[in-house]
C-alpha cells in the first residue's frame, strides 16, 4: 500500500527566561505505519521538558493509530511537571475526530470552547 510518509521540521527557541519551546511542523500522513516516528521524536523532548508544539497545519491525514500516538504523548507530557504538549492549527477533520472519540477534554486547551 502506497502512502505519503510522515515528515517534519523542528524548530527550537528559548525565550528571555530560558524556557525552551520546540515546534514540530508535521507534514504528510500520521498513520499506523509511521506512528513510531512521532513517538521517537517527541518522547525525548518531553523528557527534557519545556513547551512542545505540534503544528498540524500541513498534516494531510491522521488515523486512529496516529491519534493514539498523539494522545499517549499528551498524557506523558501531563505527567511531566516541566513539559507541556500543545496541538495547533488543527484541521476540522482532526477536531471532529477528537470529538467523536471523546478526547476533546485531553486537548481542551487547544480546542475552541464552543466544541467542548
Amino acid at each position: 500500500m502506497a502512502f505519503e510518509s510522515f515528515h517534519y521540521e523542528l524548530q527550537e527557541l528559548a525565550d528571555q527566561s530560558g524556557q525552551l519551546t520546540t515546534t514540530i511542523y508535521c507534514h504528510g500522513k500520521l498513520i499506523t505505519e509511521n506512528t513510531a516516528d512521532i513517538r521517537a521524536l517527541v518522547s525525548p523532548i518531553i523528557a527534557r521538558g519545556g513547551r512542545i508544539i505540534l503544528d498540524f497545519s500541513d498534516l494531510e491525514y491522521l488515523d486512529s493509530s496516529g491519534l493514539g500516538a498523539i494522545v499517549a504523548l499528551k498524557v506523558s507530557s501531563i505527567h511531566r511537571a516541566n513539559s507541556k504538549l500543545e496541538l495547533v492549527n488543527l484541521k476540522p477533520r482532526v477536531q471532529k475526530l477528537l470529538s467523536l472519540t471523546n478526547l476533546l477534554q485531553v486537548f481542551a486547551d487547544q480546542v475552541p470552547t464552543h466544541l467542548l
